[in-house]
């Protein structure tokens, strides 16, 4: 029996990389803290995947269990292993890699010598080799010279919108038909695995930034424009004309960027940014704008889906006039209920919008974007609201 440890039992791990795998044949154990999924899982030993698009489908996936992720029993279960994924978000990366690396330690006590390949499967560039480090801060000299032999970390680049949904029963999740997962091929440890819908790439990097400053940052601007003019759902902004141009513009402005690094298609990549567009619109996927704009602080960093794609369109001259729109966006999403916002609302009317996006992208003195940012967040505000 092939097993895989999926580290998250939410709507990602379940709508997703745990359906994914499942499909492929191996038996799926869910690691997670929340005692009423773990408990319902094992209760259930199924859940079905509602596929929500223009031709609707459900999916049952049924062989499966689940792990208290603090449990002492889950180093066993990585120990039988052949892979390990990740939905948890980047944030949480660092609070499992300890129980990934007691997984490892048992693996090298017990003589395994089967590769094992894990994989984060998050918003982030490079996730998995954020991971890889937390994990080797666990393992003492023998546990990193084994992990190096045994254990891979292939980075991925993941895309799949799977909006919480409520229903009768807590683990049947909804996600769109739509996703893609590409995975460094050249990281794995032993043969690649052949896993229906994962893709091993070799330009992972291109992958990763294609999907985070399209998708993402077109996502991102959506929540945080609607939000300025009090929609509820990414469906409802998009469907906002005047956002729905802004959105647009800036994926194009990003693209342009995109193009010029990586010698995309120019034609083919604004097909997929249209693509992406019609996906937001899907009314079954009316995903929440408080969740899709949630960490604000996070997506202004400056490798992240707001700062990163002017940063990038500006080594090669292009303007970028939306998406920093979507940066003056960002720093109006207010929010009591998420820290970040609470954080950054403050920050900025301590310190002035340019001062504050100096600092929360750690941007170096004399660069021009906090200037730029600042001008549009008083220019959003005059012709959103």
């Amino acid at each position: 029996m092939k097993k895989a440890i999926q580290f998250g039992a939410g709507n990602i791990g379940r709508g997703f990389i745990g359906a994914v795998l499942e499909k492929a044949g191996y038996h799926v154990v869910f690691a997670d803290v929340n005692e009423q999924i773990v408990d319902r899982i094992n209760r259930d030993k199924g859940y079905t995947v509602q596929i929500m698009d223009t031709v609707c489908e459900e999916v049952r996936i049924t062989d499966i269990s689940a792990v208290d992720s603090r449990s002492p029993e889950l180093a066993q279960q990585i120990a039988e292993a052949e892979i390990v994924t990740t939905a948890v978000g980047l944030t949480i990366l660092p609070r499992i890699a300890g129980a990934i690396a007691a997984g490892i330690e048992a693996r090298r006590e017990q003589g395994v010598e089967q590769p094992l390949n894990v994989i984060a499967c998050e918003n982030g560039v490079r996730a998995t080799s954020q991971l890889k480090a937390a994990v080797l801060t666990h393992l003492d000299a023998a546990g990193q010279a084994y992990c190096e032999q045994y254990v891979g970390f292939p980075d991925c680049s993941v895309d799949r919108i799977v909006p919480p949904v409520k229903s009768e029963n807590p683990i049947d999740v909804v996600v769109e038909r739509f996703f893609e997962w590409n995975v460094e091929r050249a990281a794995f440890k032993g043969a690649v695995p052949e896993i229906p819908g994962m893709n091993p790439a070799d330009n992972l990097i291109a992958y990763i930034e294609r999907k985070l400053f399209t998708l993402n940052t077109g996502h991102a601007i959506t929540a945080y424009l609607g939000r300025m003019k009090g929609y509820m759902t990414i469906c409802q902004s998009i469907s906002d004309e005047q956002i729905h141009a802004v959105v647009k513009a800036a994926m194009r402005e990003s693209g342009r960027g995109l193009v010029a690094r990586y010698g995309f298609d120019r034609d083919a990549h604004f097909a997929y940014i249209d693509k992406i567009i019609g996906r937001f619109t899907n009314p079954y996927l009316c995903d929440d704008v408080t969740r899709v704009g949630r960490e604000p602080l996070r997506k202004l960093s400056a490798g992240d889906r707001l700062v990163k794609p002017v940063l990038t369109a500006r080594q090669y001259g292009i303007g970028t006039p939306n998406l920093l729109l979507g940066i003056g966006a960002a720093l109006h999403y207010d929010n009591p209920e998420d820290p970040q916002s609470v954080e950054m609302i403050a920050m900025t009317a301590r310190l002035g919008a340019a001062a504050a996006v100096a600092e929360i992208a750690e941007l170096p003195a004399g660069d021009p974007l906090p200037a730029l940012a600042a001008q549009a967040y008083a220019e959003v505000e005059r012709i959103i609201r």
